[in-house]
């Protein structure tokens, strides 16, 4: 399974990014609210994305043949608690909101970005070595 998870250094590196930049600004726009949400969104989109990542790896090397519905099925889970976590926070009335949204936006953004410059990278072999 380590085999399959080559690729989330990269992806942790870039969330570690995300904070290191994000976080001093929204300290300094809104205060610890602020912080608070900037750390919330890129927590819950590592968080997301590492189950995923965990998710279709074991399912990769257990059952092959499932691995498009299970996936898909991943994502849509994600994506509804992601949708959820949200929407329990805007009950809430907390301030931190707009910088866990922001967040959001911006981690999935460096996530993606980080795979796609290591898939473009890495050296995988089109057939079974």
């Amino acid at each position: 399974m380590k085999k399959r998870l080559t690729h989330l250094p990269a992806q942790l590196i870039a969330m570690a990014i995300v904070l290191v930049v994000t976080v001093p600004i929204a300290l300094w726009r809104d205060g610890g609210a602020g912080a608070g949400g900037d750390v919330a969104g890129v927590a819950l989109v590592t968080l997301s994305y590492v189950v995923s990542s965990l998710v279709i790896a074991w399912t990769d090397l257990r059952a092959r043949h499932l691995l498009l519905p299970v996936a898909l099925a991943t994502y849509l889970i994600k994506f509804t608690l992601i949708g959820l976590a949200m929407w329990v926070v805007l009950s809430t009335g907390w301030s931190g909101l707009p910088w866990m949204g922001v967040a959001v936006i911006v981690a999935v953004i460096a996530w993606m970005t980080a795979h796609a410059v290591w898939v473009w990278r890495a050296k995988i072999p089109y057939v079974e070595v």
